[in-house]
């Protein structure tokens, strides 16, 4: 074993990752009211006691304190469909909800805004705003609807996306002859092997985000680059076998040490056509590759 697979495997044991393995995906109790029993009262008024104190919930908080912890349950909230578009929030309600400080509750709507879940406007005050308005490549917005009741439709839209991205940027990696950046890679499926023979799902996991986001910055487009942490989030969110990536396997691994010999030769095509059956669903689910939807 290397030293970077063994000090990377080390590290992954040691640190507490936040993220998801089997039978979490409901770590963040959602209610499941209709959105009749949610208007009239705010929303938590109704909601889980232990949702009361912020600093008394460590589930999805990670240890942000509790400026991120508020922004956590909010945005949860939020994207859940608890605190509905055009709600009202009244940052004295927050904050004596959910017991935190002014201070801390103006930091978390401005973190809110900047994702484009609420809106403050002088007179009005800060209110939800709809769907259409929020950041959905926000990495936090994307965990939010991916562990709540949109579960299925956010994981089949990451699932579309990284099957538009990734291909691609396997080609274009190819082009891009950096030895340093190809040896990283190399590594990173060195240490997926190492991983997966000791049963270390957390450490096959971290290495294989960084493969594909190592992929994505190599392939020398800007803009792809700019999304790979859409790719890291999706990575982390997987609860189900939507890619061949979500859980180790043999399949997997050697998907992976295609893209590499692919990128060592030079050979887009190749690299290109090894991502594609990489991010190939498993056999035992119906669909295989994301197919076209009637609107």
């Amino acid at each position: 074993m290397s030293t970077l697979a063994h000090t990377m495997m080390t590290a992954a044991r040691s640190a507490d990752s936040g993220l998801t393995g089997p039978g979490e995906l409901d770590r963040y109790p959602y209610a499941e009211a209709s959105a009749a029993d949610r208007v009239g009262v705010p929303a938590w008024e109704s909601a889980d006691p232990e949702l009361g104190r912020v600093g008394r919930r460590a589930a999805g908080s990670r240890g942000r304190g509790l400026h991120g912890q508020l922004v956590q349950q909010l945005g949860q909230m939020i994207v859940s469909g608890d605190l509905g578009a055009d709600r009202p929030l009244v940052p004295e309600e927050i904050g004596q909800r959910f017991e935190v400080s002014r201070t801390v509750v103006r930091e978390s709507l401005r973190v809110l805004e900047a994702k484009g879940l609420v809106s403050a406007r002088p007179n009005v005050g800060t209110r939800v705003r709809p769907v259409s308005d929020w950041n959905l490549l926000d990495p936090d917005i994307i965990e939010w609807r991916a562990f709540g009741p949109q579960r299925d439709d956010q994981r089949r839209e990451l699932s579309e996306l990284r099957w538009t991205m990734e291909p691609l940027a396997a080609r274009l990696a190819a082009g891009h002859g950096r030895e340093e950046v190809q040896q990283r890679l190399a590594d990173m499926v060195e240490i997926m092997g190492h991983a997966m023979a000791q049963g270390d799902a957390l450490t096959f996991s971290r290495a294989d985000a960084e493969f594909h986001s190592l992929l994505i910055q190599v392939a020398g487009n800007r803009m792809l680059e700019h999304l790979s942490g859409i790719v890291s989030a999706a990575l982390q969110v997987s609860g189900g076998p939507v890619t061949g990536c979500d859980r180790p396997n043999e399949a997997a691994l050697t998907h992976h040490a295609r893209i590499v010999d692919a990128l060592g030769a030079g050979d887009g095509a190749a690299a290109e056509a090894a991502m594609r059956q990489l991010l190939t669903v498993h056999p035992e689910v119906e669909r295989v590759v994301p197919a076209p939807r009637e609107h």
